[in-house]
């Protein structure tokens, strides 16, 4: 309904006394947004604003910082975290369908409520760790992406979980644990269940795809504290589980850049299994001494083997679905489970290193079949490129002499040549 009819017909309804008068103005202006040009740049301008305003009001607050009394500090200290929920609320109650709004508040109190805290502790001198800064930042701002619908306050939670889980992790020990990170996350994921439901092919549900797996990879690694090897079987299985679940019915439907699980999981996959391709690995892990009974206690068996038991369930799932998926369609999907019996061969056999590089071989050739089935051209370079790096590593192998090592080479390039050239040719056949 064209607006100028609406604007017309409206006051006549008022007169009538079908309508009333509040009513008529809420009509106008459900009407008004609806046929107002919107562009996601206000939304993105929105947040650049508040993160400009934010720091502009930090930066003339330092200035004149030493020359203010103790109360106007305090006073500054919380203006930024009152600003930031009145700019809220007035989102929620007048500006509720207007995300760039409700998205610009959402992120600028996020960093009102660090300064806030951060100010405070400086201006009292309040003790305290950066650990410890960090996860009551991260407690208070966990509500913001459920209030405000905010896609960026959840990004910069999940962001803000991951430096966590670095922190107390990697970079120094506290009193407080990496583990916390976990129920961190758990705490965002009924918002990313509903981005999922609501917003399926939103690039809201498309960032989270890929920052939600980042994180996930970045925190795992703080699980290593005694038999640091059978992290390979966690990280293989934890791909394993990331490209199955890249691979099920609603990523499908999803434009390939926005599948970040299954990116993740086939990259990681193939980067571990040309990063154990080479033999320093397997020696180093036949030279260690294992205590079975430590190794059975230990985190990293347990967390290797709950990554490998969901990774299977998913498999066994997707292979119900599809009876027709196989280590020939779908070879990143089988990688994990061929990596656990190499992994134990490698404790005490020097073959665990022949038994990668054919599994090297075999995604790449998988991969570049899937390529020419499906008339791919990604597809069919990208298993082309596994084998040429598998060549490339295989050059520095000492056992090799240099007319293998270029046989090998030649033998890729030409590969490369005929493949796509046959390629394109048959596409133009059938065009």
């Amino acid at each position: 309904i064209p607006v100028m009819s609406i604007e017309k017909d409206i006051p006549e309804l008022v007169e009538a006394g079908v309508i009333s008068p509040e009513t008529a103005e809420r009509i106008r202006s459900y009407y008004v947004d609806k046929h107002t040009p919107f562009s996601p740049l206000f939304i993105v301008f929105g947040i650049i604003g508040a993160i400009l305003v934010g720091l502009g009001i930090i930066l003339i607050i330092a200035h004149n910082w030493d020359t203010l009394s103790l109360d106007i500090k305090t006073t500054l200290a919380f203006l930024p975290l009152v600003s930031g929920q009145l700019v809220c609320v007035y989102a929620l109650l007048k500006k509720t369908d207007n995300r760039g709004w409700r998205e610009g508040g959402a992120t600028f109190l996020v960093f009102a409520v660090g300064a806030c805290m951060a100010l405070i502790s400086q201006i009292y001198h309040i003790p305290g760790e950066l650990d410890a800064f960090m996860l009551s930042w991260l407690l208070l701002i966990l509500p913001l992406p459920y209030i405000m619908r905010s896609t960026v306050a959840s990004l910069l939670y999940i962001v803000g979980a991951a430096f966590f889980a670095a922190d107390t992790g990697y970079w120094y020990t506290t009193d407080l644990q990496p583990d916390i990170y976990w129920l961190l996350l758990l705490g965002i994921l009924p918002y990313y269940y509903w981005l999922a439901v609501q917003k399926p092919g939103s690039n809201s549900i498309s960032f989270h795809n890929w920052l939600i797996p980042v994180s996930v990879l970045i925190a795992l690694g703080t699980l290593a504290h005694r038999a640091e090897e059978f992290m390979f079987i966690a990280y293989f299985s934890l791909f394993g589980l990331f490209y199955l679940i890249g691979s099920l019915e609603f990523f499908e439907k999803k434009h390939p850049a926005g599948n970040g699980y299954r990116i993740l999981g086939a990259t990681g996959t193939t980067i571990l299994l040309l990063v154990l391709s080479f033999d320093w690995f397997w020696e180093d892990l036949r030279s260690d001494y294992l205590n079975t009974d430590e190794l059975i206690g230990s985190t990293e068996f347990w967390v290797s083997g709950l990554l490998s038991i969901m990774a299977l369930v998913l498999l066994i799932r997707m292979i119900r679905i599809n009876p027709l998926v196989s280590l020939s369609t779908s070879p990143i999907a089988f990688i994990f489970l061929l990596f656990i019996p190499t992994f134990i061969i490698g404790l005490f056999s020097s073959f665990a290193v022949v038994l990668v590089n054919c599994c090297v071989l075999l995604v790449g050739i998988m991969t570049l079949r899937n390529g020419i089935r499906q008339d791919h051209l990604g597809l069919l370079n990208y298993g082309l490129l596994i084998i040429s790096i598998l060549a490339i590593c295989r050059f520095f192998d000492r056992d090799l002499s240099f007319v293998a090592r270029g046989i090998l080479f030649v033998s890729v390039g030409v590969g490369f040549f005929l493949v796509n050239y046959y390629t394109l040719k048959k596409r133009r056949h059938e065009n």
